[in-house]
């Protein structure tokens, strides 16, 4: 049932954003696309060092095979996802790697999902429009129970883009022919693939590198517009509590100790949210890989439980990244009152 059609009090702004919400996941999710520039970024500065460890690399195999001569190299080469993503075009030097395709097929997707969803909006919802309202409905309600209604309001866009452009890439990364479709060359061991044309998006750290600095971003901007300068750094150092005499001065001091600890982990968060994400969806797909090759002619069929556990996974660290996301907003940007009422919930 639609919610737009309840005329009451606070129902308004909350119809408009879930009404609105799909328009504003296209333009999120365009804005999402303006974070694979920094893949892009990312590919130029690896380039010389790229160079300058393959040359190191040869220099090296040559003076242990120079040492080694007598001794025959009879170890078959190991084979396996690569820790990077893979460059297949450069139009115009525009570096295209597999995992920046698959990133902007997810966004397209999401757009034209959203659009289509929007085109003939109507009072009794069905079909398409029934299932994008029951989803940002949902994310809605799970988002302002965590962060509150002021913050859902002013952020719930941004998180349900997050989430959903991290669950779809997550699972799109799963389905067969990504990672199974390139280019390659006939070994004794079989048909190799060494450039595959498709790698899952958040399996390339620079994708989540790129929404962990975006968020960054928006979290910076959210905080200075909630609190303000100089609440910021009160919230970093100031003291808290009430305090008198000697005791105060020695919390001043300890605040202000624990407030440059906090620096540092702020500084650390943007890298820990994407290897974090980066960590499981590369470990998931090595580990379907290493399955379809554990029993010769039953490759279809050992990984398919796997298949499972990593449609799980694939949602529960689209869960983590979104929470974590929220949850670092909310200590910055709730207000004091807001705080002291959520402890009392």
């Amino acid at each position: 049932m639609s919610v737009t059609t309840n005329p009451r009090n606070g129902m308004g702004a909350y119809s408009a954003t879930r009404l609105h919400a799909p328009g504003q996941l296209t333009k999120a999710t365009l804005f999402l696309l303006l974070g694979t520039l920094f893949a892009i970024v990312n590919c130029r500065w690896s380039e010389a060092s790229d160079r300058t460890i393959q040359a190191a690399s040869v220099s090296s195999d040559e003076a242990v095979q120079s040492g080694n001569s007598s001794e025959p190299n009879s170890k078959p080469a190991e084979h396996g996802l690569s820790a990077k993503a893979v460059e297949i075009a450069r139009p115009f030097g525009f570096p295209i790697t597999n995992s920046m395709l698959v990133s902007w097929v997810v966004a397209i997707g999401l757009i034209v999902l959203a659009q289509a969803a929007t085109r003939d909006m109507k009072q009794v919802p069905a079909g398409l429009q029934n299932f994008v309202e029951w989803l940002i409905e949902g994310l809605y309600k799970f988002m302002e129970g965590i962060i509150g209604p002021h913050l859902a309001q002013r952020t719930f866009w941004f998180f349900a883009t997050i989430f959903i452009f991290v669950l779809s890439a997550n699972w799109v990364g799963l389905i067969p022919g990504v990672g199974s479709i390139g280019w390659g060359n006939s070994t004794d061991h079989g048909f190799v693939i060494g450039q595959p044309l498709f790698r899952g998006a958040n399996a390339d750290v620079n994708m989540t590198l790129a929404m962990a600095l975006v968020f960054f971003a928006m979290w910076i901007i959210w905080s200075f517009r909630e609190v303000g300068p100089l609440g910021f750094l009160k919230e970093l150092f100031a003291p808290k509590g009430d305090t008198t005499g000697a005791l105060k001065v020695l919390m001043v001091v300890v605040f202000f100790a624990a407030g440059c600890l906090e620096v540092v982990s702020i500084l650390f968060r943007p890298i820990s949210l994407s290897f974090r994400l980066y960590g499981n969806i590369f470990a998931g797909e090595n580990l379907l890989e290493a399955m379809s090759k554990l029993v010769p002619g039953f490759g279809w069929l050992v990984p398919i439980p796997f298949y499972f556990l990593e449609l799980l996974m694939g949602l529960v660290q689209a869960l983590v990244f979104t929470l974590l996301t929220a949850v670092f907003t909310m200590l910055m940007c709730q207000h004091e009152e807001e705080g002291s009422a959520a402890a009392h919930v």
